[in-house]
């Protein structure tokens, strides 16, 4: 009790229907004119909504954290298990971070590992996309700005490196920074400090800097688009996510994944895919990587209405992939097939069906067309894709 008053705490009260209410609770002392004490008036405060808005960030917190976790970075490969290694020696330092790798290989994914497994985890992890905004945009994003700076500025604003404080900016696409900004991001780097466009005063930031791209930066520092100085700040650990054609071992891994992912959204009940359609998936290249692997399996979803996805519920790029023989079959391009496609009629294909042994490949030689287009005419004509007694 100081100055005829208590400090304010927060404790539940009983409700009268039997349930608990957080409330914040004040107290002071009530005097007469003499200075006698009279009583005391003690004031209560709901604190139900704050109560559940706090859950609501722990709960956000939470699940931000379960994304991020190792278990979330699917893959077996002898290359994602470097990048596994890599993840743990940086949680445990405090280096800036490059992250290297083509787009969807998901290094957003890497760069939140890094963050909740450090010494930063209870504080920010900030991402800011640097090719969604124009430079002047995104010099006030990144740093903020004073009421009055520009036009439309009718507050001070704080900005994302400021948002950072005790925690962790990632920066995506580096690569597209313009030259302007490059500078400013390297006196950041150099000096932990920031200055909101419109005044000069220079606030001092506590946070960890990673960084990603796409992009060769190295090229990009001989075409004189990159500033060499930068990039060697920013390349302090370096680490390249593998593309999903240098680890096509933890396809099927990742599929098994993003079914099951969709089966919880969905209600669904698919239990994989067949083997056509692993087999097709397998010899894709995956331009869009992981992230497209995601939303070819998302697609089939939408298609399938069995309960195992077939090689017809694959986006049609994936479908049409060419088939190529593997290296031990002796291959001849420019040879002539012994069939034209004109020709091709179900009778026919069931004909060479019987003499390749039902091998799929084989036929696709033997008529000059690809391993899926024979799977595409045995499913126009319902013939099954093993043998049965009655074909």
């Amino acid at each position: 009790m100081k100055h005829g008053k208590v400090e304010a705490i927060e404790c539940m009260l009983r409700h009268k229907d039997g349930f608990s209410v957080p409330v914040l609770k004040n107290a002071r002392l009530v005097e007469d004119e003499h200075g006698q004490f009279k009583g005391v008036v003690e004031t209560v405060t709901d604190l139900t909504e704050l109560s559940r808005t706090r859950l609501k960030m722990e709960e956000v917190s939470r699940k931000l954290k379960e994304v991020y976790q190792y278990d979330n970075i699917i893959g077996k490969a002898r290359a994602m298990q470097s990048i596994f290694s890599a993840i743990s020696s940086a949680a445990g330092s405090e280096a800036t971070i490059l992250i290297q790798g083509e787009s969807g290989t998901g290094k957003e994914l890497v760069a939140g590992a890094i963050h909740y497994h450090s010494i930063r985890s209870s504080k920010p992890l900030v991402t800011v996309n640097c090719s969604a905004l124009s430079e002047s945009l995104l010099e006030s994003e990144l740093f903020g700005h004073t009421k009055g700076a520009f036009t439309g500025a009718i507050k001070d604003r704080m900005g994302r490196f400021e948002e950072a404080e005790g925690g962790t900016i990632f920066l995506d696409e580096i690569g597209e920074l313009s030259p302007f900004i490059q500078v400013k991001l390297l006196r950041v780097l150099q000096e932990r400090e920031v200055e909101r466009v419109g005044e000069s005063r220079k606030r001092k930031v506590n946070i960890r800097i990673i960084t990603a791209t796409n992009r060769d930066l190295f090229g990009l520092i001989r075409t004189g688009h990159f500033r060499e100085d930068l990039y060697y700040r920013l390349k302090v650990f370096p680490i390249h996510v593998p593309s999903l054609r240098e680890r096509k071992e933890d396809i099927a891994l990742l599929a098994e994944h993003f079914i099951d992912q969709q089966n919880n959204k969905t209600g669904k009940h698919i239990n994989g895919l067949n083997k056509p359609a692993l087999r097709v998936m397998m010899d894709y290249a995956w331009p869009g990587n992981v992230r497209e692997l995601e939303n070819a399996i998302e697609h089939a979803f939408v298609i399938c209405a069995d309960d195992t996805i077939d090689i017809f519920d694959l986006p049609i790029e994936i479908r049409q992939t060419e088939y190529r023989p593997p290296l031990s079959v002796p291959y001849d391009p420019t040879a002539r097939s012994d069939l034209s496609v004109k020709k091709l009629t179900r009778e026919r294909l069931l004909e060479v069906l019987d003499d390749c042994d039902w091998n799929k490949a084989a036929v696709g030689r033997r008529v000059g067309l690809s391993r899926t287009a024979i799977w595409k005419y045995m499913k126009k004509w319902d013939i099954p894709l093993k043998r049965t007694d009655a074909e």
